[in-house]
């Protein structure tokens, strides 16, 4: 069997949990990562390339017998590197530019929704900070009228462009921010207002070839900064697979009424989706609703997902860029529950110090069913040091999720850097649905 090498596009979490499954692959040689962070540089090898530099991308597959290129954040997936890969003549996995527009802007998304009779939020969609701030003073007349909206920047932000509003003063404030201070820059050329739903959320991800839909076990992200789901909008502090508050049951009518709808909107459109889709529900009283889409994996969902994952990702990728997917069994999963605990910087998610080095990630690696990977790391002079505001993803297997989070949060006290931190209680929503079961 001739083996090849894989290029993987990105430098966060979600990169370095494909590497490290990717690695695992029969059918690979070696896992380059470009840029990369320390964790997927000891896993797989960094390249120094700008993802935005489509041709320097390309050169370096070209020259390096690279047989997949997967692209993991949406950024690039955005900006049309698949489609810049696959004019190469290129083997790419993941979304193209105009199929991308499902996360890269949520008016798209929205409208998409609508014209699909997908169930969402009601929403109403902006030009300008003054006609949205209107909207809402001729709606709610005190400035502690409770308004219960959520402003939403139109593109790309992070995770932290969406704002849920208590009052009438935090949704004019949020607008302010968004539409018209642009501390979102471009993204906040449009913005919607909707309504805010009310339930758990829950993320349910599936892998398309834009004909075949193969849906994946769901999970639970934690958004809010600090315990209880309180505080500001993060990139996300932790996730947990799979996410019990989403029966069979549900997760048939989230196929049938969601993802089935929204791919065959997307061929309608003349967008064929070929990828990661990645759903954002929230499980309100009349039914699952969508948040938002994303194009890729998520992050950190992706890493308890790949944890459990015992199936060849690198053979599932494959089908998806031959669009052969319905020619692949069904994928098959460790039936242990994973957690992943996002430890980051102090001050994160506002500004945050760089450059302090971390001690004890060897040792929590060695535990039992433990995998740390890394997000915002590099390699200063020997030593790892937190670079970004997520700095690394402490991911566990357990029999049960109670164990998995014990044995997570054994292998977070392992870790120190100065000011690193955490949310306590990833995965207490599991625990409170199991137990009211």
């Amino acid at each position: 069997m001739s083996k090849y090498n894989v290029l993987i596009v990105g430098s966060g979490g979600r990169e370095h949990a494909l590497a490290w499954k990717v690695k695992q692959s029969q059918h690979v040689q070696n896992v380059f990562v470009a840029p990369g962070n320390a964790g997927t540089g000891m896993d797989a090898t960094n390249v120094d390339l700008d993802p935005a530099d489509h041709n320097a991308v390309i050169q370096f597959a070209k020259e390096n017998n690279v047989g997949l290129v997967i692209v993991g954040p949406e950024a690039p997936l955005v900006a049309g590197l698949v489609d810049a890969l696959t004019d190469a003549g290129l083997r790419a996995f993941g979304p193209s530019k105009a199929a991308s527009e499902l996360e890269g802007s949520k008016v798209f998304c929205k409208n998409l929704l609508r014209s699909a009779d997908i169930p969402t939020a009601d929403y109403r969609t902006f030009r300008s900070a003054d006609d949205a701030s209107r909207y809402i003073k001729d709606r709610f007349s005190e400035p502690t009228d409770p308004v219960n909206v959520v402003v939403k920047a139109d593109g790309l932000a992070a995770g932290k462009g969406v704002v849920v509003c208590d009052t009438r003063s935090e949704a004019l404030e949020a607008i302010d921010r968004i539409a018209a201070r642009k501390e979102f820059g471009a993204a906040g050329k449009e913005l919607i207002i909707e309504e805010r739903l009310t339930g758990p959320e829950v993320s349910v991800l599936a892998i398309t070839d834009g004909e075949t839909i193969v849906t994946l076990p769901p999970a639970q992200d934690h958004k809010p900064a600090n315990d209880g789901d309180t505080g500001p909008n993060t990139g996300g502090m932790g996730a947990y697979c799979p996410a019990p508050v989403l029966d069979e049951e549900t997760l048939a009518k989230v196929e049938s009424s969601i993802l089935v709808p929204v791919v065959h909107a997307m061929k309608r459109s003349r967008r064929p989706f070929k990828g990661v889709l990645y759903a954002g529900l929230m499980l309100t009283p009349a039914g699952p609703k969508v948040l938002e889409f994303n194009v890729r994996f998520g992050d950190p969902e992706c890493q308890p997902l790949l944890m459990r994952l015992k199936t060849d990702l690198v053979e599932v990728m494959q089908a998806v860029v031959d669009g052969k997917l319905e020619e692949t069994g069904p994928l098959e999963f460790d039936p242990r529950p994973a957690i992943c605990v996002v430890m980051a910087s102090e001050g994160y998610p506002a500004d945050y110090e760089k450059g302090h080095a971390i001690t004890g990630i060897e040792s929590a690696d060695k535990m039992e069913n433990v995998k740390v990977f890394h997000a915002g790391t590099q390699r200063v002079d020997g030593e790892v040091v937190n670079t970004g505001g997520r700095v690394l993803g402490v991911t566990a297997m357990g029999d049960s999720i109670s164990a998995a989070k014990l044995q997570a949060y054994k292998a977070v006290r392992e870790i120190r850097w100065q000011g690193a931190w955490c949310r306590k209680d990833i995965s207490d929503k599991a625990l409170v649905t199991a137990a009211k079961a």
